[in-house]
């Protein structure tokens, strides 16, 4: 690589320099050639990176315009809908060994009830043997500690919400889990797979459209 063909390279005059991390110009050729390697190396990963994504994206789009206009021509031909309540549908190959399932979910988040039914449950645990609600008092914890992004544990709770109790309060509680339970959205995830014979296991084939 010549300093020329730096990618980055800015021409002052007949110098070339490289800018730093804190937007200082440094003559290029102040710069140690390895660090104008790795430089190279990560703005061309990079480069591949953005077009890799760039074809991904367009690929999703092309994916759910596909799947909507076959929706659209079974619902023409048949006067019907293809997908099950949500949207949810399974598009298979003619010889069943291909397969794209189009899912929909939910976009859930939870309003102040909430913490209302953690304090009944912070109640029922206080009163509960030790024995007894050892296990459970476990199950709460995972429940309600938080993630990076101020999540709780959406799998762990409803998990708690099938526990049975007679004690009243945690009957209370229970529903106020429910009621705390606000719909804000859905979001549609694809997913793909394919098996070598009809009666051969299922394998996915890899690919995040989740993020793009």
């Amino acid at each position: 690589m010549t300093d020329a063909s730096h990618p980055a390279a800015v021409h002052v005059g007949d110098a070339l320099y490289l800018r730093d991390a804190k937007g200082s110009l440094v003559p290029i050729e102040a710069v140690k050639p390895v660090d104008l390697l790795m430089d190279e190396s990560v703005r061309g990963i990079i480069g591949r990176a953005t077009a890799a994504s760039d074809t991904v994206r367009m690929f999703k789009r092309e994916t759910f315009s596909t799947i909507t206009a076959l929706q659209e021509l079974i619902a023409q031909q048949y006067g019907t809908t293809l997908g099950g309540k949500k949207g949810n549908i399974t598009l298979t190959s003619f010889d069943g060994c291909m397969k794209v399932q189009l899912q929909v979910a939910d976009l859930i988040e939870f309003g102040p009830e909430l913490q209302a039914a953690k304090l009944l449950i912070d109640e029922c645990l206080a009163e509960w043997s030790a024995d007894s609600g050892a296990e459970m008092r476990a199950l709460v914890n995972r429940v309600f500690q938080v993630d990076k992004q101020g999540q709780i544990n959406r799998a762990e709770l409803f998990m708690l919400m099938r526990v049975e109790s007679a004690d009243e309060r945690w009957n209370r509680a229970i529903s106020a889990i429910r009621e705390s339970i606000r719909v804000i959205g859905s979001r549609e995830y694809v997913r793909f797979y394919e098996r070598p014979t009809p009666d051969a296991a299922w394998r996915p084939i890899s690919i995040d459209l989740a993020t793009v």
